[in-house]
């Protein structure tokens, strides 16, 4: 069997790189794709990492490549990274400058010496816009553009006219939340706050979900808030691709109640800024635009209560200097009134006081006269009673005895009347009574056939039967 033709593999390698150095010496590329697998040596100021890139239509990686930047290219990575605000790490899309290397130990690599901020911003910025312009195409009901401003129904609510009851998202170890809080409760003004955190992540798109769960949260709760504050500290830009989340964006568009942003980005507008009523750049200016608002309408009132003032002022001067010009009128015309009808009142009372004395004096002379004669009437008529009296009791004593007599005759016949009409007598003439059943009767109808009947004559009681009962025209009695 003929020995087979071998190799060393340092051999192969050594001869792999003379021909990769001889193919791609002293050239570069700029190269789009994805970082992953980022690791970074601060004591050498080494970056490792793998260059990758995705089939757009699966996610399915479909190129992939190991990398390095030391010297120049570290240098240039920090540049980008002041530049862009993004720190260079896992999954964000780079254009970079690269040239190829192979070495026997490391094998195939991309050494890295420049990297275009611009290429990093502008992706950013693209799927931004797109976001932007779906939100408006599939909410026409409430997001519009007009120019370069986005109308939405939460940036045209109107804030209440006092600031008062908060609900915050923010996460709960932000020294942003913390410095909103701080400038808050610490205000000058004595300004009281009623503040309800909902903490959540605020960063990175993975967590879109969870913060859009607070947004409805503070819905759900029913809590009558004024306004909802969202919140974070600064980062680099791809950490503020949370607030360009489309979900999150059309949740602040369509919010009840008007949501104010304070998320520490500097450079640019989020989505969730447009989206808002009102957006500031810090957690800090968001608790000052609260403050100011406040204040404002504070001064207001003030305002109010001056003009009140100074109105009352004026109008208490204008209407005392009228008074016055009144009273002195008064015054006056009281005096003109009282001197004219001072001679008349004088005459009047002059007038009054003689005719008292006029009418007093007559009415002295009819009171002396009337007790003139009340003093002799009573003696006349006493004289003339006293006869009077004296010849009624001659008159009773006269016709005393005379109708004493005729009464004495009236009561004899009377007697005699009364004496011929007793029953005793009526009895004697013929007479009888019929008692049936105990009971003095007259009336034919109460006696019947079969009845027992007791017939009384003078000195004589029958008790008989009724056999029979006849009717009788009184013809034995006719006179």
């Amino acid at each position: 069997m003929p020995e087979l033709v071998h190799l060393r593999l340092s051999e192969l390698n050594n001869r792999i790189q003379t021909v990769i150095k001889h193919s791609f010496d002293a050239l570069t590329f700029w190269v789009i794709a994805d970082i992953t697998n980022h690791t970074f040596r601060a004591q050498k100021n080494y970056h490792y990492f793998d260059l990758i890139e995705k089939d757009p239509h699966s996610s399915d990686i479909i190129a992939k490549i190991s990398g390095n930047a030391w010297g120049k290219g570290a240098l240039r990575i920090e540049h980008f990274e002041r530049v862009t605000g993004q720190p260079f790490t896992n999954n964000i899309n780079v254009l970079v400058n690269v040239s190829v290397t192979f070495h026997p130990v490391y094998g195939l690599q991309l050494n890295l010496h420049d990297i275009d901020s611009n290429f990093t911003l502008g992706v950013l910025a693209q799927q931004r816009q797109a976001t932007l312009d779906r939100l408006v195409a599939e909410n026409p009901g409430f997001i519009s553009k007009t120019g370069d401003q986005y109308i939405t129904r939460n940036n045209q609510l109107d804030l209440p006219v006092v600031i008062q009851k908060i609900a915050v998202i923010t996460s709960r170890n932000s020294a942003g939340g913390e410095d909103f809080k701080h400038t808050l409760e610490s205000n000058s003004y004595g300004y009281r706050f009623f503040i309800d955190y909902y903490y959540t992540e605020v960063q990175g798109e993975i967590n879109a979900e969870q913060f859009l769960g607070k947004i409805i949260e503070v819905f759900n709760s029913g809590i009558p808030y004024d306004v909802l504050v969202i919140t974070r500290g600064g980062g680099a830009q791809t950490d503020f691709l949370i607030f360009d989340n489309y979900y999150i964006g059309r949740a602040i568009a369509k919010y009840p109640i008007p949501v104010i942003t304070g998320i520490g980005h500097q450079r640019n507008e989020t989505i969730a800024d447009l989206m808002a009523h009102t957006q500031t750049k810090t957690p800090t200016k968001a608790a000052e635009f609260i403050l100011a608002h406040n204040k404002a309408f504070e001064e207001k009132i003030l305002l109010f209560q001056k003009n009140i003032l100074i109105k009352t002022q004026q109008l208490f001067s204008v209407h005392f200097q009228s008074l016055s010009r009144h009273t002195s009128t008064v015054v006056n015309q009281s005096r003109n009134f009282i001197s004219g009808y001072r001679e008349s009142l004088v005459h009047i009372n002059q007038v009054t006081i003689n005719t008292s004395r006029s009418i007093l004096f007559k009415h002295r002379s009819a009171l002396v006269e009337m007790a003139s004669r009340l003093s002799t009437r009573p003696k006349i008529i006493l004289q003339n009673l006293s006869g009077d009296i004296r010849n009624t009791m001659g008159n009773l004593s006269t016709f005393k005895s005379q109708y004493l007599k005729n009464q004495r005759g009236y009561l004899g016949h009377y007697a005699s009347v009364i004496n011929m009409m007793s029953p005793a007598n009526i009895l004697k003439k013929g007479f009888a009574i019929v008692k049936v059943k105990g009971v003095v009767t007259s009336d034919p109808e109460k006696i019947k056939v079969g009845d027992d009947v007791d017939v009384i004559l003078s000195g004589t009681e029958i008790k008989t039967r009724v056999r029979q009962k006849n009717k009788y025209d009184g013809s034995d009695f006719n006179l």
